[in-house]
């Protein structure tokens, strides 16, 4: 023994076992194993009732609509069946919450022992309640926030790494072409499947900016998406498809093996995309209409005619009043973008179903109502039609929004150089 405790290990690492704290550790894991059991499990319980009747209804939703699983004929069997077996998924997501809070409440030992504190084991004890009401409610698309406390159980706060700083601190501006030397020089960063929501957030508020100076987006479009109205699928569902759809354009401009964000430098391959297994849904189909677009070589009155396409599809007739352009001469071209729009819609209409996608939407169009209102207002009170102005303050306000988590001081800065700009407009 004391020949192999002089020797010691070659090249080995030695890990300390603290004892003073592992009496408190398991004491602290036993009591959140004690709490956290009954209380989830009554929260489950309770929620189940509104997980039934919400799956049942979006279910009828798609199929009366022929959308979600009864898009294609040959699936409505099986979507008629996942009907009738709703309930069983409904009691296994209550079983699964029972069995996941005997882990979620026995973690309260591990963050005792590596916070040394008894005290911020207790603290988690009652955050892990805040975390699974929180999160079930954005699965269940219910009201944000929780009725439990949340104290912080950490001394130190984990930070956002160094290494994922590069996605979203160089900038450049809309207008400038892509250049895939850009692209290539760029870091492989692993992003996070909030950042790309905010990053499509963040387009969507800049995008519908300019649709409201245009005239584009009218009070009434957010109203009836707030109300989920059908004619609400201009914005709660031709927006983010507008949207996705530039970065597609982007992309198959600047040669890109992937998707470019709007900041032409971070780049969404299959390797640095997000592990969740809901992208690999939609990152295939996404990256085969890049190359699509990209093979048709598409001219600026044809994107133009697309843009407005996937805008409006999801509106009839909204899309026959509204003059977007003329359409391509030949008839196959035509039904090669009206499939490219027809699939961006759908991709798009399956994406809003992520959780926490309607709530952080919501969020992100606020900025867009209150012009809007405001500029409905002017109109309504004054003798002939005002302009939208697009000022700095406007756009400043656009990044104080509390639901982004990753913020970029160099993009807001960048659009806010832009200059002011004034139009007339009715706003309907």
């Amino acid at each position: 023994m004391d020949e192999l405790r002089l020797q010691g290990l070659s090249g080995g690492k030695y890990y300390e076992i603290r004892l003073l704290y592992l009496p408190g550790a398991c004491i602290a894991g036993v009591l959140g194993f004690l709490v956290d059991m009954p209380v989830i499990s009554f929260i489950a319980l309770c929620k189940s009732p509104y997980m039934l009747f919400k799956g049942w209804h979006r279910l009828f939703h798609d199929c009366i609509g022929r959308e979600g699983p009864f898009l294609e004929t040959i699936c409505v069997p099986f979507a008629g069946l996942a009907i009738l077996l709703w309930p069983l998924a409904v009691v296994g997501a209550v079983l699964g919450s029972i069995v996941s809070s005997i882990f979620l409440g026995a973690y309260a030992a591990v963050v005792a022992y590596q916070e040394s504190s008894f005290w911020l084991g207790l603290c988690y004890i009652a955050a892990s309640l805040s975390i699974y009401d929180e999160y079930s409610n954005d699965i269940l698309d219910m009201p944000e926030g929780s009725c439990f406390p949340r104290p912080a159980y950490r001394k130190k706060a984990a930070s956002v790494t160094s290494s994922r700083t590069p996605s979203f601190s160089r900038p450049q501006s809309f207008k400038k072409p892509p250049s895939r030397t850009s692209s290539l020089n760029a870091p492989m960063v692993e992003l996070k499947s909030l950042e790309l929501l905010d990053s499509l957030f963040k387009e969507c508020r800049y995008y519908g900016e300019i649709m409201v100076s245009e005239g584009i987006i009218t009070l009434k479009d957010i109203e009836d998406a707030k109300s989920n109205k059908d004619t609400g699928k201009v914005i709660r569902v031709g927006l983010p498809a507008y949207c996705i759809l530039q970065g597609l354009i982007r992309s198959a401009k600047a040669n890109s093996a992937g998707i470019l964000l709007n900041d032409n430098v971070t780049e969404i391959t299959s390797t640095n995309r997000p592990k969740d297994l809901v992208f690999d849904w939609f990152l295939n189909p996404l990256l085969i209409m890049k190359d699509q677009i990209k093979a048709e070589n598409l001219s600026d009155a044809e994107e133009q005619y697309l843009g407005k396409l996937v805008l409006l599809s999801g509106d009839p007739e909204r899309l026959r009043r509204s003059d977007i352009g003329s359409p391509p001469e030949s008839e196959q071209r035509r039904a090669e973008l009206d499939a490219l729009a027809r699939r961006l819609q759908g991709i798009t209409r399956s994406l809003s179903r992520y959780p926490t996608f309607k709530r952080r939407f919501d969020s992100s169009m606020e900025i867009v109502i209150e012009a809007l209102a405001k500029n409905n207002g002017d109109s309504d009170s004054g003798t002939g039609p005002r302009a939208v102005p697009r000022s700095r303050s406007m756009f400043a306000r656009i990044f104080s929004q509390k639901s982004f988590k990753i913020r970029t001081s160099n993009h807001g800065s960048d659009l806010e150089a832009q200059p002011s700009v004034d139009r007339d407009v009715d706003i309907i």
